[in-house]
């Protein structure tokens, strides 16, 4: 009967039913693929009650298993034991397990197979005892991480010199030492229908709005998809338009940036196995912006904004404005600068758009190409490379040498920007404004600037506008917009995240 019993269970979500034997066959019928699962049968104390521990080679911490599960269960508390009111003669008291013996500080309990399988495979250990139908789940996950670094992505020139980790409870517990703060909620959820990760969602339960709260919370539960490796698999299933170029959710590595926008209103995201956070919702403003304009004193923060305002305009607008002086207003240029262009141009064989598209082209792939190499050839490639490119290109007539500094002055500008995922939109854009301007000059420049204007208003990150506060208009929001006001002129949040307390306090 037994066996016919043990043949017959096939069903994952199979409760278990306290007979050891047949218990532990169901788990190594489905666990039987994973050769990394160990396990180890022994009796309790000198009770000669079966049970056994289940655990995953390299995922779970064996020096935690033999000292405070092993050791705990094998050892001779059976005086003690016997005399517990709910000792019977062939069982065991589970919650004498639980609060006697086991020295972990997380024990939990399943009932099924499903159940199990989740938390071992995760680095917990299942500890099954005979005659008890329900298994104890034990947290044992080994704990190996980086040391806490300064950001690579997001360098700092003044303030904190830490980023987050690959960590979730690392990352949390960052959060947590900015500042006593019983305001600071942290919901988890789970994401991942195969492969099951934990994220985070932060926010300060008093200031952000519940509303917003609530809608992350609901993007986050719909989100269904095999396995989220990475934050930005959240960051493109959350964003409010998926088509656009822009994006509606800063990516951060910097702990600082994550706590001032919580205390802005904002909700923050964090996905277990990645050092990016997610902050939400954003605007065009606020990607232009960075934690030292604010470390700094308001008249140098505000001219370090207005540089990095001008350097986008550089970058996105500067090969489109030469092509069309070029081949459509050349009387727009003044006269010796137009003579200076047409003396660097006698001999090349290509118009302007063809010049403009094969620099543009060639630094973007020095661009990458420097990302991807080692850090220590990486920069000096990119260097070397466009100054070998561009002197070569000139020498044999290719392009012009106004061209070389038109294309010069946009890839810095576009490296003066504070964050590497905002250039990325304006660099795409870059060539449809060169298009747009070899077609028709500069009428067709003033119509992609108008069409790109008219995505941006259309465009909201989680209901907010993109380009608020210009659009709608919130005098009391332009203290922090294209310029950085003196701290003392700042006592209100954005009225944009329409948060519960609108005022800072201090």
């Amino acid at each position: 009967m037994r066996e016919q019993k043990v043949s017959s269970i096939s069903d994952p979500k199979e409760k278990f039913i306290g007979d050891f034997t047949l218990d532990l066959e169901l788990v190594k019928q489905e666990i039987s693929e994973h050769s990394d699962v160990h396990f180890r049968e022994f009796n309790i104390g000198r009770t000669g009650i079966q049970a056994a521990i289940i655990f995953v080679e390299g995922l779970s911490d064996k020096e935690l298993i033999d000292t405070h599960i092993m050791k705990s269960l094998m050892s001779n508390f059976y005086e003690e034991y016997k005399h517990d009111s709910s000792y019977m003669k062939g069982t065991v008291s589970k919650e004498f397990i639980k609060e006697q013996v086991l020295s972990i500080s997380e024990v939990k309990e399943v009932y099924d197979i499903k159940d199990l399988m989740s938390k071992v495979l995760t680095g917990s250990t299942a500890l099954l005892i005979d005659g008890s139908p329900d298994v104890l789940i034990l947290s044992t996950t080994k704990g190996r991480t980086r040391n806490v670094e300064e950001p690579i992505s997001e360098v700092s020139v003044r303030g904190p010199r830490i980023g987050f980790t690959e960590i979730l409870s690392d990352n949390t517990a960052l959060l947590r030492r900015h500042g006593e703060n019983a305001g600071l909620s942290l919901v988890k959820f789970q994401v991942g229908k195969r492969a099951k990760k934990d994220l985070v969602v932060a926010y300060m339960k008093e200031i952000a709005d519940s509303e917003l709260v609530e809608e992350v919370k609901r993007r986050i539960q719909k989100i269904d998809i095999d396995n989220v490796p990475e934050s930005g698999y959240v960051e493109q299933l959350i964003e409010d338009n998926y088509f656009s170029l822009f994006a509606q959710v800063q990516s951060t590595e910097r702990p600082d940036r994550v706590i001032a926008a919580l205390m802005e209103g904002r909700v923050a995201i964090l996905l277990d196995g990645t050092p990016f956070a997610l902050i939400a919702p954003v605007t065009f403003s606020m990607m232009m912006q960075s934690p030292e304009d604010y470390y700094e004193r308001w008249i140098s923060g505000t001219l370090i904004r207005l540089l990095r305002f001008g350097a986008a305009m550089i970058a996105l607008y500067t090969p489109a404005l030469y092509i069309s002086f070029i081949s459509f207003h050349p009387g727009l240029i003044p006269t010796k600068l137009a003579i200076s262009i047409i003396g660097g141009r006698i001999g090349v064989p290509f118009p302007a758009i063809i010049e403009a598209l094969l620099m543009e082209v060639a630094i973007e792939i020095l661009r990458e190409a420097g990302l991807r190499l080692p850090k220590p050839i990486g920069s000096a490639m990119g260097i070397v490379g466009g100054l070998i490119i561009g002197q070569a290109a000139v020498e044999a007539g290719i392009v012009s040498p106004i061209m070389v500094i038109v294309v010069a002055a946009t890839a810095i500008s576009s490296f003066a920007l504070s964050h590497y995922s905002t250039a990325i939109p304006l660099r795409i854009l870059r060539f449809v404004g060169m298009f747009c301007a070899a077609l028709f000059g500069l009428y067709g420049l003033v119509l992609f600037f108008l069409f790109l204007c008219g995505h941006l208003v259309k465009l909201k990150s989680f209901g907010v506008p993109y380009v608020s506060p210009a659009v709608p208009y919130r005098s009391s929001d332009w203290k922090d917009f294209i310029v950085r006001a003196p701290f003392q002129m700042m006592k209100r949040r954005p009225k944009m995240l329409n948060t519960k307390d609108p005022i800072r306090k201090g």
